[in-house]
Order: structure tokens, then C-alpha cells, then sequence
């Protein structure tokens, strides 16, 4: 091996170490991510979603939040939440390992009226707030595509396929929802023998061998580095940075067009 290769290759390592040290040291070191035992952590909703029973308006949401026990310190948990006009409920799609186990079928859809749960004690964020057409746009397709998606059988934590690429696959598949996943999502990037494919926001490409490795280059991802599943990125159209274990720095508002600022306003109204 050459000298120039030896330093290459010992850049990436040292590289791909930096990109590690942060979730490895929340994962080892006091980390409070959420709740250790799943079975009394806390589900109550945040106030994000509007109710069905005073809003009448078609909604689609997405949401991350931090995955259970250790995981979180590396990676979030991300769905997707729907609306139509006039709706009684919130139908709800994610993937989840343990659902996998017990159906044979890794995709799961149920009704509710308080999408904005937390995960096993982890508080939502909101990354997407459609509202009215906008919302009913995206509502149209997203049946099909859930049922399209290619790895409902198929459920790995690193690098994929799982709850992330499940929703990457829905903002691929469906430009309306315009989505940008936050970086601390691993498995956004699986896009199994597709080496080259749109970023989940339909604003650019990227390059993926396999979710572990790549590189995307977007209008609202910006520059994104995957090594390992852990991304580090810039993005000069927002000035934000991207950093393993934190995701977008500093948080992007306009992700979701104001919708924290105004839904925190009717949370409060509605006494969260």
C-alpha cells in the first residue's frame, strides 16, 4: 500500500473516531436520552399534533425522537401521522423491530388521536407540519406507498433497513411531503442496491453503499458525509451544521414553516 493510501485510509479512521466520540460518550457516560425501563416510561402526548375533534383540516406530521435505551444516544426513531379532512383520528405509520417479532410484518398502522406521543419517554420532535391541501396532496399517496415499501419482512438497527428508511422511503417516494431528515438518523440513507438515489427531501442526490458509507449533496440537506452511518455535514443555505449524535445544528425552524412557535401556542391554549 502507498504511502498516500496509508494516509488516506488513516484520515477516514481518524476521522469516522471524531464522528464517534459523542454517542459513545453519551451512550457510556450518564446518558438520560430517556427512560432505561421501556415498560414504565412515559407515552403522554407533547401537544404538537392539533385534535381531531376541534381541527378539521387534513394534517400530516413527522416525528423523531430519541430511540430506546442506548440507541438513542447514537440515532432517533422517526413516523409519520395523517389526517384526512374531517377525520376522527390520526392513522400512524412506523416500523419497529419488535413489531417485526411478533407479526412477520415490520410496518405499523394504527389509529389514534395523539400522534405526538413520546417514545418510551423520549420528547417528539416535530420535523414536518402539512396542513389543508398541502396535507390531503400527500395523503393521496401515502397508502400506496407504504404498502411499496420493499423491506416490510426486513428490520436491521445499523445500517438499515429500519424505521428511518422507512420513512426516507415515503419523503423519496412522495416529493409533496417535503422531507429532510434529521442527520442523527441512521438508516435514512439505506437505499439497498441503489447506489445513487434522491435524498429523502427530493432536493439533490446521494451516493450510499449500503447505508454505511456515502455521500449526499442537496438544496436542504446540504453536504452530508456518512461514514459508519454517522453523518457529519454544512449546509451554507441555513448556516447549520451537522453532527453525529446531535443532528442539525443550530435547529431548523423552517423544517416545519413556523409550526413549533404555532403549535406551541395552541398547546398552551388547550392547557399541555
Amino acid at each position: 500500500m502507498s504511502k498516500r493510501l496509508r494516509k488516506f485510509f488513516t484520515g477516514v479512521l481518524m476521522l469516522a473516531v471524531l464522528m464517534a466520540a459523542v454517542p459513545l460518550a453519551r451512550a457510556f457516560f450518564g446518558n438520560d436520552v430517556q427512560a432505561q425501563d421501556w415498560r414504565t416510561a412515559s407515552r403522554e402526548p407533547v401537544g404538537w399534533a392539533p385534535d381531531p375533534d376541534d381541527y378539521e383540516p387534513a394534517v400530516v406530521q413527522v416525528y423523531s425522537a430519541a430511540a430506546v435505551r442506548w440507541r438513542g444516544a447514537f440515532s432517533d426513531h422517526t413516523w409519520i401521522a395523517a389526517k384526512p379532512k374531517g377525520a376522527a383520528y390520526y392513522t400512524r405509520y412506523e416500523v419497529t423491530g419488535f413489531y417485526l417479532r411478533r407479526n412477520q410484518n415490520a410496518i405499523r398502522i394504527t389509529e389514534t388521536k395523539e400522534p405526538d406521543q413520546r417514545w418510551y419517554g423520549a420528547s417528539p420532535k416535530l420535523i414536518q407540519d402539512l396542513r389543508g391541501a398541502d396535507a390531503e396532496a400527500v395523503i393521496r399517496d401515502l397508502p400506496g406507498v407504504v404498502d411499496s415499501y420493499p423491506y416490510a419482512n426486513t428490520y436491521v438497527v445499523w445500517p438499515g433497513p429500519n424505521s428511518n428508511t422507512f420513512i426516507a422511503h415515503i419523503g423519496r417516494e412522495i416529493p409533496a411531503l417535503h422531507l429532510t431528515m434529521p442527520g442523527n438518523t441512521i438508516g435514512k440513507d439505506f437505499t439497498g442496491w441503489r447506489f445513487i438515489a434522491p435524498t429523502p427531501s427530493n432536493t439533490g442526490v446521494q451516493l450510499s453503499l449500503g447505508g454505511a458509507f456515502g455521500i449526499a449533496l442537496a438544496k436542504d440537506e446540504g453536504l452530508e458525509i456518512n461514514i459508519l452511518g454517522l453523518v457529519i455535514g454544512a449546509n451554507p443555505m441555513d448556516l447549520s451544521l451537522t453532527l453525529p449524535s446531535v443532528g442539525r445544528f443550530p435547529g431548523r425552524e423552517d423544517w416545519t414553516n413556523g409550526a413549533h412557535d404555532r403549535l406551541g401556542r395552541e398547546a398552551v391554549e388547550r392547557g399541555f
